[in-house]
């Protein structure tokens, strides 16, 4: 783990001294109502937006594309690199999608940068008016597959701070095949019912950064997908949601694993979940190893330790063995209230066991005041160590 704290401080100081240089005024700046955008979230501006990015996009010097304070209705949009120079996108004023949700309901994502290098968000409301969405996948009708509401794929060296996403369709962010991108000071918020409202999705993607944000979603408050590595997530406030995810894996056979992760000072409060490892039933080639969780607090969380490996969240379920290899997992300083018995829950898979875990200075309890049932650690398939106190009793 030498090597990861190492990556880590380089990281920290990679971030630090960019998110310096993006605080230095851009020389230009394009305002989206010079392109003809009108703020009265009425009127389709997203022709004008693009007219801005391109501009920005194409200049030679650092450039600004700044939304002012007003509403400004967009359909869905791909901002496209690579760009030429540092490039600044300011939002002061609210970013909304059409009232139908067809519109961008159709086409997976609805803001979407796409091979975008030395960029910044900042600020700004973005909210995809997801209920009649949500309405629609209750229903049981037919409906498109829904947009992300903002996406980064295939980028590298980001910034995103001081957003608020309301309301996503389904995740609020997706970050694919990106690199080098820290998430800082968000607010997501959609209701707990919302289906596959995710905050914050990584998949394939490297070197990422999560720090002080709030996520209230109807699902993971952040999901760690295949192919995801040397991520930091820490002074999360997760909730409502499923909590913090790796997984699900073993979606296919040939998946690329996960390895690296840290997940730091954080609370969880009244979650499905703490936090969670999670795989398929059925054979793959992928794995998850070297996570590291410590220093949280769950308040009436549903297990807040989880590792699940029989993975079935309806009734179709592959009812085989996991090929998953969960390895090098620590739980450390990990405190609160679980609102199941079991509090911390490892089914691991009868062929390939979960090893390399610790548990170390865990105080986990649940009472129910009738029958004075106290907390359980459930343990299938698992091998480990504990260390110090660990509360409900460790059964390594």
């Amino acid at each position: 783990m030498s090597n990861f704290k190492s990556i880590v401080s380089l990281q920290f100081f990679f971030f630090s001294s960019i998110s310096l240089l993006l605080l230095i005024p851009s020389c230009l700046a394009y305002n989206v109502v010079s392109f003809g955008a009108k703020g009265d979230g009425k009127t389709d501006s997203t022709a004008p937006f693009l007219r801005a990015w391109m501009s920005a996009c194409s200049s030679t010097s650092p450039s600004n594309v700044y939304v002012p304070k007003g509403t400004y209705l967009i359909r869905s949009v791909t901002f496209t690199g690579p760009c030429r120079s540092r490039i600044e996108f300011r939002i002061d004023g609210t970013i909304v999608a059409p009232v139908d949700y067809n519109v961008i309901g159709s086409s997976n994502f609805w803001i979407l940068f796409y091979k975008v290098s030395r960029l910044s968000i900042y600020g700004g409301t973005i909210d995809a008016k997801g209920h009649s969405f949500w309405s629609c996948r209750r229903s049981g009708h037919s409906c498109p597959p829904g947009a992300r509401s903002i996406t980064l794929l295939w980028c590298d060296n980001v910034v995103v701070s001081g957003l608020k996403s309301l309301n996503s369709q389904i995740m609020n962010m997706a970050i694919d095949y990106s690199s080098h991108v820290r998430v800082e000071k968000i607010r997501i918020r959609s209701p707990s019912g919302s289906p596959n409202t995710d905050g914050i999705h990584i998949e394939n993607s490297r070197d990422i950064t999560i720090t002080d944000s709030i996520i209230q979603t109807g699902d993971d408050c952040i999901s760690i997908g295949t192919g995801s590595m040397n991520m930091w997530i820490q002074k999360i406030g997760c909730g409502p949601g499923h909590g913090i995810s790796v997984g699900s894996l073993a979606n296919s056979l040939n998946e690329a694993g996960v390895q690296n992760i840290t997940v730091a000072n954080s609370v969880f409060t009244k979650t499905q979940n703490g936090v969670r490892v999670k795989s398929w039933a059925r054979p793959s080639d992928s794995y998850a190893k070297n996570l590291i969780f410590r220093n949280l607090v769950m308040r009436n969380v549903g297990y807040p330790i989880l590792i699940d490996q029989n993975y079935c969240p309806d009734s179709n379920c592959p009812h085989q063995n996991s090929g998953v290899k969960v390895s090098q997992v620590t739980y450390k300083n990990i405190q609160g209230t679980s609102s199941t018995q079991q509090a911390i829950k490892l089914d691991c898979s009868q062929t390939n066991p979960c090893s390399g875990i610790t548990l170390q200075d865990i105080k986990l309890t649940f009472v129910d005041p009738r029958l004075k049932r106290q907390a359980l650690t459930y343990c299938k398939n698992a091998q480990g160590t504990h260390r110090g106190t660990v509360i409900p009793r460790s059964c390594f």
